[in-house]
């Protein structure tokens, strides 16, 4: 139940990012074509909303089979193989997050002492998302590995019995 409120308030967030980017697109062809005052804060916002938008429903939204993934090797070899291919690429993927993770906050918080040419706005507040989605990914990953350690795949592809 906390988990369906919480994934409920992630997608509110994903739709106000998304309105409010679309909302600003269309303000910036408005001012641009028909007054012929074109907004230069409009541009940075899209921007910046997006970024937002991407890392925050990778982060929160999307589950593992919605993200993009090379899986020609893992499809072609048979499903203990699979497994193990599995377990290898989760354990690859969370230690290089997780160790990546205190030189991101780092760079993030050096990020500080620039801002937006338009708006003003300190890139560490822009790019405030990254640590969020790469922590989110360290977790993912722990909650796969354990997953394929008990011989548990969400992936429709890849069920527990063909493991």
């Amino acid at each position: 139940m906390m988990l369906s409120k919480a994934r409920k308030l992630a997608e509110i967030v994903a739709v106000a990012l998304l309105t409010a980017m679309f909302a600003a697109f269309l303000l910036q062809i408005f001012m641009r074509y028909v007054v012929n005052q074109p907004l230069g804060w409009t541009s940075e916002a899209c921007v910046i909303l997006y970024i937002w938008t991407v890392f925050w429903t990778s982060a929160f939204l999307l589950d593992e089979s919605e993200h993009v993934s090379f899986s020609m090797l893992s499809d072609a070899v048979s499903p203990v193989a699979r497994r193990v291919l599995t377990i290898i690429g989760h354990v690859i993927l969370g230690l290089a997050f997780a160790s990546a993770l205190p030189a991101i906050v780092d760079y993030i918080s050096f990020m500080k002492i620039d801002s937006t040419p338009v708006t003003r706005i300190r890139f560490d507040i822009i790019y405030s998302i990254f640590p969020v989605f790469a922590a989110a990914v360290v977790i993912r990953s722990v909650l796969a590995l354990y997953r394929a350690i008990r011989g548990r795949n969400e992936s429709p592809s890849h069920t527990p019995e063909a493991l």
